[in-house]
């Protein structure tokens, strides 16, 4: 696509915002009943009583609905292919949060030993509807560089 971007188009601080994503009690269960069956994730009563203090998304949860809105609001040449990440859970996310993904560039590095591609390092901020930190996410991105007929 011609509005795809390529390592060339991305720079340090550039900054990235994606779309809202209202999570319900019923995604929360869905989820944790599939991959993360702890009772803070499946059950209110149950939960009331936890660390968490009530209801709450799997941080694997909000991982993937960032990976979600992130891929929504992308237009990354290729798709967004993380290489690794270090990631971090600050508060819980609740029904009823909207969350939304706030991203910037810290690091672009192209590579040396594969001229088509290089690193992006993006930091990504996952906030709830109060603007706090649900989640944040430092990537390091594969992204290729444009070809030569562009």
């Amino acid at each position: 696509m011609d509005d795809d971007l390529y390592l060339e188009h991305l720079h340090v601080g550039q900054r990235f915002t994606s779309a809202m994503h209202v999570v319900t009690a019923e995604q929360i269960k869905a989820f944790a009943q599939q991959f993360d069956p702890q009772p803070f994730h499946l059950d209110e009563a149950a939960a009331a009583n936890t660390l968490l203090g009530g209801l709450a998304a799997s941080g694997w949860h909000t991982a993937a609905l960032t990976m979600r809105l992130l891929v929504d609001s992308s237009t990354i040449a290729g798709g967004v292919i993380g290489a690794s990440v270090d990631i971090a859970w600050p508060r819980p996310v609740r029904p009823g949060d909207t969350l939304q993904v706030f991203s910037e560039v810290m690091e672009n590095v192209p590579s040396r030993s594969k001229p088509d591609r290089g690193n992006v390092v993006l930091k990504s901020e996952t906030r709830n509807q109060r603007g706090e930190a649900v989640q944040i996410l430092t990537s390091r991105l594969i992204v290729p560089r444009r070809p030569h007929s562009q």
